[in-house]
């Protein structure tokens, strides 16, 4: 198979697993929500979870995507060394956006900065966003593919603390957050927390934390706590699914962190939406590949 034919067999099969998370939601976000629903009494919230599921299988059923808003493309890329088409992994997950947006399809949402116009392909300046980690003596590559909704995870919040506002300033941070705008994001939320030195990175790590499986506690026991504690606190709150009340507002709340300065700490948050599209696709040096959140997709098809 020449470069060229290795390219478009990639192409074709990320766009087809972009198009597919559009439409199916991962198995631990449909896992968690069943899990929610068995659990709550309220009449109203038990009324929206059905909403939820009806959903889900209307979009199965037409294939058509699970919310309007598709929002902008984002990739997490672990991409090994000697994966064989690593300097072409920019042009290929740019021109599958392209090809999704046409064939599923996606509703185009990149609007250029400045000159206010709608590029048609949700591509343009900087989209798709391309988030980099570089595996060294590999030939695999691992791509999260994320589709950041208006309403959800792309208006978050990040800015920096002095170190006297402690991890309790960084708990109020996403509280504030969520009781000022958890409503328009569609809850139950998955809720990202990035903790760091800088604004930048923090962010950062909001948005990786979105990508961490539902269910899953960070490995360090304190940050693991504090998931908990927060996951308890926003509960308690009693938003609800859809801000209608009920006994859970979150399928969960994911901690990821680096080493802060001496005079700082920097946190962030994100939200993801009950349609979490989150998807997570590794290819060997074959192309041949698997997928860990979507049991339903097989490789090219």
């Amino acid at each position: 198979m020449t470069t060229e034919e290795k390219k478009e067999k990639l192409t074709d099969i990320m766009a087809s697993f972009i198009g597919h998370t559009a439409i199916h939601l991962p198995d631990d976000v449909v896992s968690k929500l069943e899990a929610l629903r068995a659990a709550e009494d309220d009449p109203a919230a038990l009324s929206i979870y059905d909403m939820m599921f009806k959903n889900m299988r209307l979009a199965a059923d037409l294939g058509r995507p699970s919310c309007q808003d598709t929002g902008l493309v984002q990739f997490r890329i672990e991409c090994g060394s000697r994966f064989p088409l690593i300097h072409q992994l920019s042009e290929i997950l740019h021109d599958a956006v392209m090809k999704a947006t046409a064939e599923t399809p996606l509703r185009p949402n990149a609007v250029e900065i400045f000159d206010e116009y709608n590029t048609g392909s949700n591509t343009g300046t900087g989209a798709p966003a391309l988030f980099w980690d570089i595996i060294p003596d590999s030939d695999s590559c691992g791509i999260y593919t994320y589709l950041a909704g208006g309403g959800c995870s792309l208006p978050g919040q990040a800015m920096v603390l002095m170190p006297g506002d402690g991890y309790e300033g960084a708990a109020r941070i996403v509280l504030d957050r969520i009781t000022s705008y958890g409503l328009n994001a569609c809850p139950p939320l998955l809720v990202g927390v990035g903790i760091a030195g800088s604004i930048e990175t923090a962010a950062l790590h909001s948005k990786l934390a979105l990508l961490r499986p539902v269910g899953s506690h960070n490995p360090n026991e304190k940050a693991a706590a504090m998931e908990r504690l927060l996951e308890d606190s926003i509960n308690a709150i009693g938003i609800g699914p859809q801000g209608l009340g009920g006994s859970s507002s979150v399928l969960g709340v994911n901690i990821e962190y680096s080493v802060r300065h001496t005079a700082t700490i920097g946190v962030a948050v994100s939200f993801g939406c009950w349609t979490h599209r989150r998807g997570h696709i590794v290819f060997d040096s074959n192309l041949d590949c698997t997928t860990d959140t979507h049991h339903g997709f097989t490789c090219g098809r």
